[in-house]
């Protein structure tokens, strides 16, 4: 009977799915299920093949990988089902209140929406990179490729990416280094998981910015790391002596140059002030120069570069200036600590990308990247400009933050409607923006807007408030 039910089954037109591989799955689930039980005989393959239609190959194929899996078993009376625990066997299973770590549940979530959207932040103009150029520097990186490229990269990357950014950090940011003190990574994330690892210890402290980039605070967080919130103001993190005395950090992450969200640049006074802090062996400070790239006043030279040997590590990367999914990111190391890093680093990472470093650092080399940035500059600055004279005019009484540097601008709402909703009315009217709220660690934060203008073309940054302007009013009256 139990047969009969499944070669009734296995009639049935089924589009899509290739006879043997259907009749595989389905002979393997029934006898999963304790449909097919323990000992039963099996037609001959000539003959299931005639009541199903189709080859005898077929069944064999089917008959041989269930014989190799163990679901049958071959004698001389033929092909019978192999005795296997059937679920009314095995242990009832109850389902979890929480399927991932304890680590896991203190990650926060936050709606990023769809990056291509327009102001969506952290995005860059995809449609303006020169992706012609880019296109023909990969091949000609192809073209020259040897076994090793193909292998495991050299612990640290390519040396020739690695001089490359050596050189352009020194002319655009002021960092001090050599080709040895950088390390290339796979991606902003992967490069502050590192640190997390190799720095610090599961249960140390690390300070970040209050609120901050949701993705560092998580990283950080499921590194083991105990996770000290520090207020930002208009000049960056602002430590109260006691902080220092009552719970130092191992690490300090810091977005100095375009503080994020908000917007602010770490000043000078207060970069001096933690460089006077560090002491090598008790504490870390992480320098990630998010948004340097694109900076529309004079920016500050980098932490690094005012005191060359301390305990800080430079973190950046190409997302911006190329494009995200390059996930290629760097650190720079004080000389002192390069080699124990590098030791630790290879245990931990194996590198590749071999052929995508060669070509940026022929991208680095040749000046393209820095006449992109040049082209970019004037156009960006046109659209923070026309972005806010859009934001005064639909959103009056709003306080507009940030825009020194990066590609992005803060619109702190004084309205009832929480920014949460106004985002998720947003994405109907077809605009990403992201709700400040989202950045604090201790519970929901401003209410407020981030909006990224590097997909927003100025023509039609107008309309596109005038629809985040609709959107509000939806919240609002919801």
């Amino acid at each position: 009977m139990a047969l009969d039910l499944f070669l009734e089954e296995l009639r049935r037109p089924a589009a899509g799915e290739a006879r043997q591989q259907r009749l595989y799955r389905l002979l393997k689930q029934a006898i999963v299920d304790g449909r097919l039980g323990a000992g039963l005989r099996l037609p001959a393959s000539r003959r299931l093949a005639v009541d199903a239609g189709m080859a005898r190959n077929c069944v064999l194929h089917a008959y041989q990988q269930l014989l190799a899996e163990g679901f049958l078993v071959a004698d001389r009376g033929g092909t019978r089902v192999a005795s296997l625990p059937t679920p009314s066997r095995l242990p009832p299973l109850v389902p979890a209140s929480g399927v991932l770590s304890r680590r896991a549940a203190t990650l926060s979530a936050s709606s990023r929406g769809e990056p291509t959207l327009p102001f969506a932040p952290g995005v860059p103009d995809l449609n303006a990179f020169p992706w012609p150029l880019w296109s023909r520097l990969l091949q000609d990186a192809w073209r020259a490729v040897g076994a090793r490229h193909l292998a495991y990269a050299e612990v640290g990357g390519e040396p020739v990416l690695r001089q490359a950014i050596a050189s352009f950090l020194g002319a655009r940011r002021g960092v001090v280094c050599t080709a040895e003190q950088v390390f290339i990574l796979p991606g902003a994330q992967a490069a502050l998981d590192a640190c997390a690892r190799l720095l610090a210890d599961p249960g140390d402290l690390a300070w970040v910015e209050e609120p901050g980039y949701p993705v560092a605070r998580n990283t950080l967080l499921a590194a083991g790391l105990t996770v000290q919130p520090v207020t930002v103001d208009g000049q960056g993190m602002a430590v109260p002596d006691a902080l220092w005395r009552e719970r130092p950090p191992r690490l300090l992450h810091l977005t100095p140059s375009h503080q994020y969200p908000g917007g602010s640049v770490l000043a000078l006074e207060r970069r001096l002030a933690f460089l006077a802090r560090l002491v090598p062996g008790e504490h870390w400070l992480i320098e990630d120069d998010y948004d340097s790239e694109f900076s529309h006043a004079r920016p500050l030279p980098a932490i690094q570069g005012l005191r060359p040997e301390a305990p800080v590590v430079y973190l950046g990367t190409f997302s911006k200036l190329l494009y995200p999914g390059l996930r290629i990111a760097y650190l720079v190391l004080p000389r002192w600590a390069v080699d124990s890093f590098g030791q630790a680093l290879g245990e931990l990472h194996r590198g590749g990308q071999a052929v995508e470093q060669r070509a940026l650092a022929r991208f680095l080399d040749n000046g393209r990247l820095t006449r992109h940035l040049r082209t970019m500059a004037p156009i960006y600055r046109e659209r923070q400009q026309v972005l806010r004279a859009a934001l005064v005019l639909y959103f009056p009484g709003a306080r507009i933050a940030g825009g020194d540097a990066g590609l992005h601008l803060v619109l702190h709402l004084p309205g009832r409607a929480p920014d949460t909703a106004i985002v998720a009315a947003a994405a109907g009217q077809g605009v990403a923006a992201r709700a400040l709220s989202r950045y604090s660690a201790d519970g929901p934060g401003d209410n407020g807007l981030v909006l990224g203008y590097g997909m927003a073309e100025a023509a039609i940054i107008p309309e596109l408030v005038r629809r985040l302007s609709v959107a509000a009013a939806q919240a609002e009256m919801a």
